[in-house]
């Protein structure tokens, strides 16, 4: 990527949706802005590394859940192939396991759809401009991240040459048992029936249960099981 040539031209922008009307708004915002340009747009992830080899785009700007091949297998595959394509997620889905997905597919950012069109574009311009690693988030996604403490040290892509943190988020501050906890409060599951399931004590389930409302921000069950469901940790 040539950053020189990038800061008088407008940055080449590959949209990955399969919502027309999310593209056709973006393009028209893009247009007025002039700092952004739209230069195709596909339906689903299966086409991304012919369509960049043959657009060149910049930064691919791809939805999470799409028709076809999962997104962050193609966007894993896309950083090894063409390293100086950019990636960011823009999607309706802010999850933990999927921001954590799209860091570790090697993209270069995460936003959610209910982000300010300012700030996304704020994003794709510091993403693509950028001589350095770097991992970009909207607000919206910054909300679920753990005062911005990793807890661990993960090698990027091929083209990265240095380590970056893994954000952490608050699905990874919990423990094995807490998790599994998690899921069975999620399928509904009676602190008793709990107990039983797992061979443990009503008090220590009610501790676990406590300890996990502490670290993701909740404060009761009915709300525990909504994040469950949210994260995918049980099916609705």
């Amino acid at each position: 990527m040539q950053l020189d040539s990038l800061s008088c031209n407008p940055i080449r922008l590959l949209c990955v949706d399969d919502h027309v009307v999310l593209f056709h708004g973006l393009d028209s915002y893009f247009r007025i802005s002039h700092h952004v340009q739209c230069i195709g747009h596909l339906r689903c992830a299966d086409q991304l590394l012919t369509e960049c080899a043959r657009l060149r785009p910049d930064v691919v700007l791809i939805d999470v859940e799409m028709p076809g091949r999962d997104a962050f297998e193609m966007v894993d595959r896309l950083s090894h192939a063409q390293p100086a394509v950019r990636c960011i997620f823009l999607t309706a889905h802010v999850r933990d396991g999927f921001l954590t997905a799209a860091y570790r597919s090697g993209a270069s950012g995460y936003f959610s759809k209910g982000d300010d069109l300012d700030l996304i574009s704020a994003g794709i311009e510091e993403v693509a401009r950028s001589d350095e690693p770097t991992f970009v988030m909207g607000p919206k996604v910054r909300q679920g991240c753990v005062a911005f403490k990793p807890r661990c040290n993960i090698r990027r892509s091929a083209r990265r040459s240095c380590v970056l943190h893994l954000p952490s988020t608050k699905l990874q501050t919990l423990s094995s048992r807490e998790l599994e906890v998690l899921r069975l409060i999620g399928k509904g599951m009676t602190r008793s029936a709990i107990a039983n399931e797992l061979c443990r004590s009503v008090k220590t389930i009610d501790g676990h249960q406590e300890h996990i409302m502490k670290k993701i921000g909740v404060h009761s069950r009915g709300e525990l099981i909504c994040w469950a469901v949210h994260e995918g940790l049980v099916e609705a």
